[in-house]
């Protein structure tokens, strides 16, 4: 950019010296002759005087003239040779520096003879910035010394208007002039990129007629003479459009945005206005200067011959004559001869070649592969994320998320391509943005597992390195959507942080403001969102709130929601809450969609299959847009644009967490568990994975305080024996070898093999354990406890090694503690000083009871020596006593379990059970590993 500014400044300034030149060099004369001419006078008549003596001046009248012409003479001559030095330090290298500029600024077809490209079509693509000058002929100044001709180009495209001036006898060379120039720009882009309107005061058809074969492709619009409202409309409406869509970021024009982006997929729209000298009606008039003002910044390019123009905008000017012309870049002491047109039928012909291109690859159908750009990642997100993700009549469609649309909202039945839509979509911004430009946090609540593709799998190694989230088969996991908008919320207070810190309000400006910064833009990717409000329960009522704020504030700070569904009516938490859908401004319908666009825009009920309504206007009609959806799911489409941008990714860049509700996490795997390390107190108890966007560890605090004890409750015993084992394992990483005394109670028949299990786990981790079985071995160990505990009493200072007691079926042992010894105490008073005093003696109870009621028959009283509990498949009802009194909303679900800590929560929170397998390879010691 800078270098092209550069050059726009090294070319007017060549200009502005040539103009100077020969301004001066003309102009020389005439001021140094008046200058020197009384100066001269008088010194030559003096001196004159002097020389015949005065007294023969005042006899001979004549010599007066004579000496005044002597004088005249003289300053002419110098006049002359002033103005041959100027002349003369400009041909020493103005005409060669003023060519070189120009070859430069009017590359290709802007600046060689058309006999050197006419009949080939461009290449150029829209994002490549136009040629700063277009060539019209070549200039001489009369009068100089020099007679070599100086090329002479204006500005065009993106640069300036052109308004011509003719007369009679120079209307040939008018046409002429716009025809050469509307070839070399129609033969410099891609056939398509530049589209041309001709209107023509004096007649309906015959202007440009060689350009007429573009008017079969739709390249040229030849407007009625009587209609130059509608024309200019037409204008006024594709400027409104590039305003509120493509220039909704903040750049000022689809250049700035394109210098910017790299990204510029609108094309070049040339629009010819042939007058007669007459002035426009006034309301035609002001039609014209609102285009002409904001054209420009749009990709409108005027060609105003012979029309009344006054408008604050550039505008360079050609002045024909018979033979020649004048322009405002090389003043009027220059005389330009302009370049010759070519042949009528050369000019038909190319133009057919052109239209036909444009056929052709417009009805080529279009891939996935025409989605991705030839350069990745190219793009910045600053102002806002735009990517085409399908075609119309081969042209891109493209959506936009920004300040203007922020969300969107996609609709379709069931088999009516939302999965393909959304790969389509998705894939078109990966290819443009990188993982610093764009974050992806996706979310599937149907039975399948879209997204899963865009983390690591056993046959597929590659990830999308966009993606920081995934979660597939969380139907029966509404808890993680509304974790995914906890997360979005307070990311978006976070970033509101750092803007108000910075002084500003949104992305954009925080970006500019702290440029060292991580900013990227989020989307959000919820597929059949509306499981996550399917009943009536605090997660809807919090999903609502939650998604209601961030829907509302996420704009300004780059957080956008992409929501699926097949049906968004009958959701009932949205009922009276209509401001959450009025920001969804983004509404996209695929095949039979209904309620996603406006009440009265019926056009996906007659979509066919592969297509999509892609509306930026709230789903009002006027906004659709029509485009074909290529296929992304196939092989080779967006699995290979996923295995280059993972070839691309960031050396060491982590691959996005996958929550997969088919799947148990594995305790092994998990980084709350491989980054357990040594501690002297207070070593935390892994218990299960919360249901988070992070993947945190539920985790229980064994502190050297009263009820740190936890108590398991449920009948399912893979369950229990996952929540004992993993607290079991994580303990033990956290102490010394040897340290620890671990004591396991088998009392039921079915958990030996996994008692068993996990004395070996724990072996292997230099441990001690102690085994035993049967309900006989509980009462021994429990009074065992008791009497070290009497022990311990008065000692904590001098407390010994910690100990944890894990009792695998607590209940089975209910009768056998109840019988009174000797003393008239029985187990289970043993039991409950145990749980009451031990964790202060650095002993504590981790214990499985197989029913909520077992475990008050167990305590006879009061909760406070559980300080922990996790339930599976218990009713909420039933858990309200171990949950501080309060009402716990809760109904069973497989493989799901409540964990609460009093010390720490204030209502229960939904834990997932570890899968263990792998834990003891993880634990094991390195040379057993090896």
């Amino acid at each position: 950019m800078r270098k092209r500014n550069e050059r726009r400044s090294s070319i007017e300034t060549a200009f502005g010296h040539l103009r100077s030149t020969v301004a001066t060099a003309l102009g020389a004369a005439e001021n140094e002759l008046e200058r020197v001419r009384a100066s001269y006078a008088q010194r030559e008549f003096a001196q004159r005087i002097a020389a015949v003596g005065l007294s023969r001046v005042e006899r001979e009248p004549s010599l007066v003239c004579e000496a005044r012409d002597l004088a005249f003479d003289g300053a002419m001559q110098e006049a002359r040779s002033e103005r041959e030095q100027i002349f003369t330090e400009w041909s020493g290298y103005g005409p060669d520096r003023l060519a070189a500029l120009v070859a430069e600024a009017a590359p290709g077809t802007a600046g060689r003879p058309w006999q050197d490209w006419l009949g080939e079509p461009g290449t150029a693509e829209a994002s490549s910035l136009p040629p700063q000058l277009w060539h019209i002929g070549s200039g001489h100044v009369p009068g100089s010394p020099d007679p070599r001709p100086f090329p002479v180009a204006v500005p065009m495209i993106d640069e300036a208007h052109l308004r011509i001036t003719s007369n009679r006898q120079s209307l040939e060379a008018r046409e002429a002039l716009v025809q050469n120039l509307v070839l070399r720009m129609l033969s410099h882009y891609k056939p398509g990129l530049v589209r041309v309107h001709v209107w023509d005061v004096a007649q309906l058809t015959g202007t440009l007629p060689g350009l007429y074969p573009l008017t079969n492709a739709g390249l040229l619009t030849a407007h009625d003479p009587t209609r130059l409202g509608e024309m200019l409309e037409e204008l006024s409406d594709h400027i409104r459009r590039i305003h509120t869509s493509a220039l909704n970021g903040g750049h000022i024009s689809l250049r700035a945005l394109a210098e910017d982006t790299g990204q510029r997929d609108e094309p070049w729209r040339i629009a010819v206005l042939f007058g007669d000298g007459e002035p426009l009606r006034e309301e035609q008039q002001q039609q014209l200067q609102r285009v002409a003002r904001n054209g420009l910044a749009c990709g409108i390019q005027l060609i105003v011959a012979d029309l009344p123009m006054t408008v604050n905008s550039s505008v360079e000017s050609v002045t024909l004559h018979a033979e020649d012309a004048r322009t405002s870049m090389t003043g009027p002491e220059a005389v330009v001869r302009l370049d010759a047109p070519p042949s009528r039928e050369l000019v038909t012909k190319a133009c057919s070649a052109i239209a036909t291109e444009f056929v052709t690859r417009r009805s080529r159908v279009r891939t996935f592969a025409d989605l991705v750009p030839e350069t990745l990642w190219v793009q910045r997100s600053a102002s806002g994320l735009q990517a085409p993700a399908g075609f119309h009549e081969g042209e891109p469609v493209k959506v936009t998320l920004g300040d203007a649309s922020p969300h969107t909202l996609i609709g379709g039945p069931s088999g009516s391509g939302k999965t393909n839509f959304l790969y389509s979509m998705l894939g078109g911004m990966v290819a443009r943005y990188s993982p610093d430009e764009l974050e992806l946090y996706l979310l599937d609540f149907k039975e399948g597992v879209s997204f899963a593709q865009f983390t690591p799998g056993r046959r597929d190694p590659t990830w999308l390195p966009h993606a920081q989230l995934v979660g597939v088969n969380v139907n029966e996991d509404r808890e993680f959507g509304l974790a995914l908008l906890r997360f979005l919320a307070t990311e978006m207070r976070r970033r509101a942080d750092a803007a108000k810190q910075h002084e500003v309000t949104k992305l954009e400006e925080l970006r500019a403001e702290n440029p060292s910064g991580r900013w990227p833009r989020i989307v959000a990717v919820i597929d059949e969102f509306q499981y996550l409000f399917a009943e009536r329960d605090t997660v809807s009522a919090q999903a609502t709130s939650l998604l209601e704020d961030v829907a509302r504030r996420g704009r300004s700070q780059g957080i956008h929601l992409v929501l699926a569904s097949q049906d968004v009516s009958g959701i009932e938490a949205f009922w009276g809450k209509p401001a959450i859908f009025e920001q969804f401004i983004l509404r996209i319908a695929l095949p039979k969609a209904r309620r996603v666009l406006a009440d009265q825009n019926e056009a996906a009920l007659a979509l066919p299959r592969w297509h999509a309504v892609i509306n930026h206007e709230s789903g009002v009609k006027h906004g659709n847009e029509v485009a074909r959806i290529p296929d992304a799911t196939a092989k080779g489409t967006f699995d290979e644009l996923q295995r280059r941008l993972w070839e691309r990714r960031q050396e060491g860049a982590a691959p996005p967490r996958l929550f997969d509700g088919s799947l148990l996490p594995a305790l092994s795997e998990l980084p709350d568990f491989t980054g357990l390390t040594t501690v002297e107190e207070s070593p935390v108890a892994l218990l299960g994975q919360v249901i988070d966007v992070n993947g945190t560890a539920a985790a229980m605090r064994m502190e050297r305080s009263p009820g740190r004890n936890l108590a398991v409750i449920g009948s399912v015993r893979v369950d229990a024996v996952s929540v004992l084992g993993a607290a079991a394992l994580s303990l033990a990483r956290q102490h010394e070898p040897g340290r620890a005394r671990f004591t396991l109670l088998g009392l039921v028949e079915e958990v030996a093999p996994d008692v068993e299990q996990l004395k070996d786990k724990l072996n292997a981790l230099d441990q001690q354990v102690d085994v035993r079985h049967g309900v006989d071995a509980a009462v021994e160990v429990v009074g065992e406890f008791a009497r070290k505990i009497d022990e311990r009493s008065g000692s904590i200072e001098n407390a010994a090694a910690p100990e944890y007691v894990l009792f695998f079926g607590v209940d089975a042992a209910h009768s056998a503690m109840e019988k009174k010894n000797a003393d008239f105490t029985s187990g289970l008073d043993h039991l409950r000083k145990l749980l009451k005093q031990g964790p202060e003696q650095r002993v504590h109870v981790l214990g499985w009871w197989r029913s909520a009621q077992r475990v008050k028959t167990t305590l006879m009283g009061p909760v406070d020596e559980i300080g922990a509990w996790v339930a599976f498949d218990v009713h909420g009802q039933e858990l309200s006593s171990f949950a501080a009194g309060q009402l716990v909303h809760w109904s069973p679900r497989a493989r799901r379990g409540l964990f609460f800590d009093r010390s720490v929560h204030s209502q229960p929170e939904v834990v997932l059970p570890f899968d263990l397998a792998g834990a003891l390879a993880a634990d094991a010691p390195e040379e057993d590993a090896e």
